[in-house]
Order: structure tokens, then C-alpha cells, then sequence
């Protein structure tokens, strides 16, 4: 005997906003019912045709099993949230059918990769045979076109997608066309820049981050209004380390030093700041780690590894000055002297890691929370 479920997944819950439809939905007739009210309640909803392919493969699959075998069809809902709090519902609905109904295998019915991102989360509690995308059939012409994209358009999820990053784009273009020269020049070159910089963030998994972190800011939200000073602190020492960068720029350049003076002294007058914001930037995320209980120690740890990283850079930046002054001296004791402070951090850095080891294993051992 093998029990097949059928699954589609409505991951913003446009069912439940829609319909007041609260899911999961278990079984042809409910699951038929919820496809008839939400195609009611809104005619070009993509999560109808996912909802009666899903009933399509279910009857499919009944037709053509064999007699013992066992076949059933149901909706799983996420959250008008799209992230972690949509895949939590989803993962407990999930939870709940697969303890009920108990399938050897299940079939899931998509209408998008939206809803396909959580494919590892149904993988986790049961065996995926196969996957089934609605694709729904458009019109061809130039017309249809322009109809779909204006109804994109108003949709509030894809508004805010398309247009707030295009309209960004065209104002920063015209703003630098309005500015003066040398000044319109920088912003129209930070556009590219900033660009770059979210797609970056983009392909490293930021936005994921900063969502878990949100999440965590409404959960604790005392602890996050803390943290949120220290954040406000690590934004303006980005400005004063570009400020004083440019300062120490600006003076060289008056005082007619060398090029190679000019670019260390600039980078070390920003590095302080660089690491201001570094550090009010974890001290943030701590406070709002021990308020929710799941300080690690990782943060305390990356915190002094980033100090060592600035103290070798620091020291490299001043032993390269001096080497291009053609004042430095060779010798241990000249290199052991510009080297003192790495070594202590790393020292520091040592018996940070050992600490955070010995008190995570005492309290593996005796069961007592010692805030690792």
C-alpha cells in the first residue's frame, strides 16, 4: 500500500488574506471549496490554477491506483510575511497533515519559485516524487503584454519591487545631471556603486539576514531600541570615516606629499571609524542576542578577530609609511616593538576561543545555562 499526498503551498497566504481560509485544508471537497472561494474573491489569483492542478493530479492519481493504495490532496498557507514566519507556518501545517495522514511519498503543485523555496522544508518530513508548475497561459499580442505589466504594477508586492528601484535609479541620474560637474560626476557614479552593492548583498544572503534580524528587533523590542542606538552609531561613523578620509586627503594633497603617503594616511584616518561602526555594529547585535537568549559568544569573538584584523592593518600602514619615508629600521627589535599589538590581540583572541569552548563544554556537562 502507498500513500500519496498531494501538496501545493500558498507561501504568502493569499488564501487565508483573500478568503479567511485558514489552512492547512485537507481533502477534495474542502480543498475544491477553497479554490472555488478564492477564485471568487479574486479572478486573476495564480494560486487558484496551483489549487486545481493540485485537485487535477489528486484525481489522476486516484483513477490510476491500485486498490489498497491511498491517495490525498491538501493547501499549506505560509504567512502574509513572506520569510521566516510564512515558512514556520508552513513547516508546522506540514507537521500536522504528514502526523495525520502519514504518506510514503508526496507530489508538490506550484504556480512559481516563490512557493517552490520551500521545497527543503516539505523534504524534511516526507519524500518528494515529483513537482508540477501551473503555468498559466497568456495572450501573445503587444496588448496582453501591457496588461499584465500594468497589473503587476499595481499588485503592492511587485510595486514595491519594480518601481521604488527604478524610480531610485532615475532620480539619482537626473540629480547628478542637475549638480555641478565634478559633484553630479560622483553621483552619477555612485549609482553603478550602489547598484553593485545590492546585488552583492543580494547574491550573499543579506536580505535573509536582515529579515532574521528584524524578527528578532519585534520580538525583544526594549533590547532593540538599545541596539538600534548602536546601529545609528555604526551609520554616522561610516560618514565620519569617509569625512575624515577626505580631510586627510585634502591636506596631504596641500602639503605636496608623496602618492603613496597621501593613500596610507587617508586609509588609516578612515580605519578607526571603519571599526568604530564594526564594533557598535556587533555591540548591537549582542544586546539583542542576550535578550533573546541566543547569545553564542560567536559575536564577542568576531568582535576582538576584527580588532586584530585592524591592529595588523594599522601596523602594516605604519611600517609602510615610514619604509616610504626611509626611516624605518630593520631590526628585531624595531619589528617586535610595531608588532606588540597584533600579537596581544591574537593572544586576546586565543583565550577567547578557549573560554567560549571550556564554558559551551561545562555546560553540555552539567546542564547549567552559562550564557553560551
Amino acid at each position: 500500500m502507498t500513500r500519496t499526498l498531494v501538496l501545493t503551498v500558498d507561501r504568502d497566504n493569499d488564501l487565508g488574506v483573500k478568503t479567511s481560509i485558514r489552512g492547512p485544508v485537507v481533502g477534495r471537497r474542502d480543498v475544491l471549496a477553497a479554490a472555488l472561494k478564492l477564485g471568487m474573491a479574486d479572478p486573476e489569483e495564480s494560486d487558484t490554477n496551483a489549487i486545481l492542478g493540485a485537485l487535477s493530479q489528486h484525481d489522476a492519481i486516484n483513477e490510476s491506483k491500485e486498490k489498497d493504495d491511498l491517495v490525498e490532496v491538501a493547501i499549506l498557507t505560509g504567512d502574509q510575511n513572506v520569510g521566516m514566519r510564512s515558512d514556520r507556518a508552513v513547516a508546522a501545517q506540514l507537521e500536522e497533515v504528514v502526523g495525520n495522514f502519514q504518506p510514503d511519498q508526496a507530489i508538490l503543485v506550484t504556480d512559481g519559485a516563490e512557493d517552490e523555496s520551500v521545497l527543503p522544508i516539505i523534504q524534511s518530513q516526507v519524500r518528494i516524487s515529483h513537482i508540477e508548475k501551473i503555468i498559466v497561459k497568456q495572450s501573445k499580442g503587444i496588448e496582453g503584454t501591457y496588461y499584465y505589466i500594468v497589473k503587476a504594477l499595481e499588485d503592492e508586492k511587485w510595486r514595491s519591487k519594480v518601481m521604488i528601484p527604478f524610480g531610485l535609479i532615475i532620480a539619482i541620474l537626473g540629480l547628478g545631471i542637475m549638480l555641478p560637474n565634478e559633484i553630479g560626476g560622483i553621483v552619477i557614479g555612485a549609482l553603478p556603486l550602489l547598484t553593485g552593492l545590492f546585488l552583492l548583498a543580494k547574491g550573499a544572503g543579506v536580505e535573509s539576514s536582515v529579515q532574521k534580524v528584524i524578527g528578532e528587533m519585534r520580538d525583544n523590542t526594549d533590547a532593540a531600541m538599545i541596539s538600534s542606538i548602536f546601529w545609528g552609531v555604526s551609520v554616522f561613523s561610516v560618514f565620519f570615516a569617509v569625512a575624515e578620509g577626505w580631510r586627510t586627503y585634502s591636506n596631504d594633497i596641500a602639503l605636496n606629499l608623496d602618492n603613496s603617503i597621501v593613500y596610507i594616511d587617508t586609509f588609516q584616518a578612515s580605519l578607526m571609524w571603519i571599526v568604530i561602526a564594526f564594533l557598535s555594529t556587533t555591540i548591537g547585535f549582542t544586546l539583542l542576542r542576550i535578550k533573546r537568549g541566543a547569545f553564542s559568544g560567536r559575536v564577542v569573538i568576531l568582535s576582538i578577530f576584527g580588532m586584530l584584523i585592524y591592529s595588523f592593518f594599522d601596523t602594516s600602514l605604519d611600517i609602510s609609511r615610514t619604509v616610504v619615508e626611509g626611516s624605518f629600521t630593520f631590526s628585531p627589535a624595531a619589528i617586535l616593538n610595531e608588532i606588540a599589538a597584533p600579537v596581544i590581540w591574537f593572544i586576546v583572541l586565543w583565550g577567547a576561543i578557549l573560554l567560549k569552548n571550556s564554558l559551551k563544554e561545562r555546560q553540555t556537562q552539567t546542564e547549567r545555562y552559562w550564557g553560551i
